[in-house]
């Protein structure tokens, strides 16, 4: 069964360039411009989540950081990586303040976003 990624990200490029690239390396993928999809966690239980910290939703006043943490401090949601992505030089304090499972920095190639995301995917007992 593909693993289920779930991308949060408001530049609409960069959702559609990463969506089409995991989906052509067998990921399921579910794309959102906006944080609220994280409502419905329990319907697509996602295996990662890459996330935007700089989601300029109208009504957010979140960021990826803020959500990540939110996202790592409940038990239900916890055990579900999460992965800050964003073009700021302190991308990797950022991420470990959100207390995520990593980070990815902008501009990024696909190699690394597969490597990444396979590493974040992949269990133990199968690599």
């Amino acid at each position: 069964m593909a693993k289920k990624i779930l991308i949060i990200e408001d530049d609409k490029d960069i959702r559609d360039t990463v969506t089409y690239a995991l989906q052509s390396e067998g990921y399921e993928v579910i794309s959102s411009e906006h944080s609220r999809i994280l409502k419905l966690l329990d319907y697509h239980k996602p295996d990662l989540i890459l996330l935007d910290n700089w989601l300029t939703e109208w009504m957010s006043d979140a960021n990826g950081q803020q959500l990540s943490k939110e996202l790592k401090t409940n038990p239900e949601t916890s055990h579900i990586p999460v992965i800050i992505v964003s073009a700021v030089s302190n991308v990797a304090e950022i991420a470990k303040e959100g207390l995520s499972d990593g980070y990815l920095k902008k501009p990024f190639d696909l190699e690394t976003l597969f490597a990444i995301v396979k590493k974040h995917t992949e269990s133990p007992t199968t690599s």
